[in-house]
């Protein structure tokens, strides 16, 4: 199975309305696949959502506005009231999820086959939301473009853009969690990728309010690669070691908070940023890495079934069940994701250039 693909251009309210038309379908089916676990895991029901969600819109348009225009849009084009959309924005926020996600891994370019900054991450979480996920491709008037895995609605996950750089993320949760006046989870992540002037304006999302603790990986390409660890008020980075940057699911950084994911009572993310820096750290000492060898460590089954590759364990009680539903490799000098519909050992990664999408040439400055 393939991940629908859906572009949009023109101005962000252009963008928007048309990526919102183009996958109500999709997006419609997610909300209410949200509103189920926002009344089960944050106490919310509809009518809360949706206020919360204009609350969030409020600072989006305070501090993102090109970005609060898209997520505008992409009401009018969807049909559903702006305050939803700003919700699964910000679904993060309004849910206490007892399952955490992600494993992410940068390789710089002197430790490649190619020469290349290569990024991926495994994307886990709620098997319920994986017929809602796509793939967002947008230039806007200016000739940036974007290219995202998404959840239906939402405008990022991992991905790229046209200046080279690339982020993934991770879930973390802090004590510092629930600050009011935040920007939105996925919004800090599009800011990363709307940023213009390569990896130093991408950086700047360090500036913006949270209301959620969020890790971003940041690549850039031919070039390098930072770790930061965003909660509310703070900021921790983590730079590469030996050619590598790894992260999973709790706090490295050494920031003054109390790191929630201990509260669950450990878990895979103890192993999982070690383990994939492990099964690469040979090829990167020889400088020898490819795209192939990130995507066979996404495929890696130690600690089955909560590894780096998840897979539903049907032993946990549903609420807890999760499982790889995307998994990312990106060359970002290339422009080009692979990205797979599911856990990577059981579908294949499709792959989508920028270039290809668009048919343009690449920007030749901003790294």
């Amino acid at each position: 199975m393939t991940l629908p693909l859906i572009i949009a251009e023109g101005t962000p309210t252009e963008i928007g309305v048309s990526y919102g038309r183009q996958a109500a379908e999709l997006i419609a089916g997610n909300f209410a696949d949200y509103l189920v676990k926002f009344q089960d895991t944050g106490g919310h029901d509809p009518a809360e959502v949706t206020r919360l969600g204009e609350e969030f819109r409020a600072t989006t348009h305070r501090h993102t506005p090109r970005i609060a225009a898209m997520l505008d849009g992409v009401a009018e084009g969807s049909g559903l009231p702006v305050g939803d959309i700003y919700a699964l924005n910000a679904r993060t926020e309004l849910m206490v999820p007892p399952i955490t996600e992600c494993t992410g891994v940068a390789v710089l370019p002197e430790h490649t086959a190619s020469g290349h900054t290569l990024l991926g991450q495994n994307w886990d979480w709620y098997p319920s939301q994986s017929p809602f996920t796509l793939v967002l491709a947008t230039r806007d008037e200016r000739g940036h473009e974007v290219l995202a895995l998404a959840e239906a609605g939402m405008l990022a996950k991992a991905g790229l853009n046209s200046h080279g750089v690339g982020v993934g993320v991770n879930l973390l949760t802090s004590d510092r969690d629930g600050a009011p006046g935040g920007v939105p989870y996925h919004v800090l992540i599009r800011a990363v990728l709307d940023a213009r002037h390569g990896i130093a304006g991408s950086l700047g999302v360090c500036s913006l309010p949270r209301s959620a603790s969020i890790n971003l990986l940041v690549g850039v390409a031919g070039g390098t690669a930072v770790d930061l660890e965003l909660t509310p008020g703070l900021t921790g980075r983590v730079l590469p070691q030996a050619g590598i940057l790894t992260h999973a699911n709790h706090f490295v950084s050494g920031i003054d908070v109390r790191d929630r994911f201990y509260d669950l009572g450990g878990g895979s993310s103890l192993f999982r940023d070690f383990r994939l820096r492990q099964v690469l750290e040979t090829a990167a000492a020889e400088r020898r890495v490819t795209d192939k060898d990130v995507m066979a460590a996404l495929q890696d089954h130690l600690g089955f079934p909560h590894a780096i590759c998840r897979h539903v364990n049907h032993e946990d009680p549903q609420e807890l069940w999760s499982l790889t539903a995307s998994s990312v490799v990106m060359d970002l000098d290339e422009r080009r994701m692979l990205v797979t519909s599911g856990p990577p050992c059981e579908n294949p990664y499709q792959t989508i250039d920028l270039s290809d999408v668009f048919g343009s040439a690449r920007p030749d400055s901003g790294f």
